[in-house]
């Protein structure tokens, strides 16, 4: 990244968004993932507040269920959230990478650094938050926060047929692994031309950064 490049960073806003249009299938039937209860607050509460708790964030976008929007506006209006910070509620796609686009649609000019954090990961700390933001401010083109793992981890040939065993065919060292988390942090400019030049379906926004080659 260029020093001019590092200087408008630095001087601009930072907006966090907020995917949050999953069914949460994994977490069996009922209320979409985001809205699901911890601690008597649903999660999408908690990570909303984690991000608002940055002073650098000074807008939070949610994006809602395609069918949701105003169940999801009418929560985020019955909790405390903080005033500093200002907060929209967009309806998603029927995908994370189509809800995500729909997020970043909705950013006001002047945003440079954006911040995409899962709603599933209610409990983040503000130290992180505000790290990954100064790091996107000192240069980098996309920030991932990421724990060592503790276990081991086994490379396999998937199965020919589902309930078959998958071969082992190699030991990662550990060492050298990472779980990812978020909110994964990028400048603005360099998401939306990620976004518009890879079309892989890629897990997460870092791995379209990744595959731009920055």
């Amino acid at each position: 990244m260029s020093d001019d490049s590092r200087s408008s960073l630095s001087g601009g806003r930072t907006a966090a968004v907020i995917p949050a249009a999953g069914r949460g299938v994994r977490l069996g039937p009922g209320a979409p993932k985001a809205l699901r209860a911890l601690n008597g607050t649903p999660m999408l509460i908690h990570a909303a507040r984690a991000m608002a708790a940055s002073r650098a964030v000074s807008l939070v976008v949610v994006v809602a269920p395609p069918d949701g929007a105003a169940e999801v506006k009418a929560l985020l209006d019955t909790h405390a959230l903080p005033e500093r910070t200002d907060f929209l509620v967009v309806p998603g796609g029927d995908s994370r990478q189509e809800s995500v686009k729909y997020g970043l649609d909705a950013l006001t000019p002047g945003i440079d650094i954006v911040l995409v954090h899962d709603a599933a990961r209610p409990l983040v700390p503000v130290d992180t938050v505000d790290a990954v933001i100064e790091a996107v401010r000192d240069g980098a083109p996309a920030v991932v926060p990421a724990l060592p793992l503790a276990d081991t981890v086994k490379q396999v040939e998937p199965a020919s047929e589902p309930g078959m065993p998958e071969p082992v065919v190699a030991t990662p060292e550990r060492a050298r692994l990472r779980a990812v988390q978020t909110p994964q942090g990028f400048g603005r400019a360099t998401l939306v031309r990620a976004r518009e030049t890879v079309t892989d379906n890629v897990t997460d926004d870092a791995s379209m950064v990744e595959q731009l080659g920055e």
